[in-house]
């Protein structure tokens, strides 16, 4: 097999879909970014982090020998996340939280409004 698991690649995008890209590593070898694999954030669509025709370097995840297909994830040649400690930590406090800021600003906006 020329592709192995864990290889580092240069692709072009050849389609999107809502569960993933498609992207041609060359003139006989495919492989599909599943959505799962795009980033480390939410992923809602797709075309918001590639698009078709685009260039990009994505990492072999998994190899089929049979079909020569690759699983690709383009998250895994991303750098890491900075500051994720402080994700968390904004996370817990936006728990603690809740709608009660909403609550308390709700009054104030509705008064707004009906001054309009």
């Amino acid at each position: 097999m020329k592709y192995q698991s864990g290889q580092v690649v240069q692709g072009i995008v050849t389609g999107i879909k809502p569960y993933g890209a498609f992207v041609k590593i060359d003139d006989n070898t495919d492989g599909l970014i599943h959505i799962s694999e795009i980033s480390d954030n939410y992923v809602n669509d797709v075309s918001l982090f590639v698009r078709q025709g685009e260039k990009i370097v994505v990492k072999v995840i998994a190899a089929d020998p049979v079909s020569g297909q690759l699983k690709l994830s383009l998250k895994a040649v991303q750098p890491p996340r900075k500051n994720h400690m402080r994700y968390r930590n904004l996370n817990a406090i936006n728990r603690y939280i809740g709608f009660k800021t909403l609550k308390e600003k709700l009054p104030e906006w509705i008064m707004e409004e009906k001054g309009k």
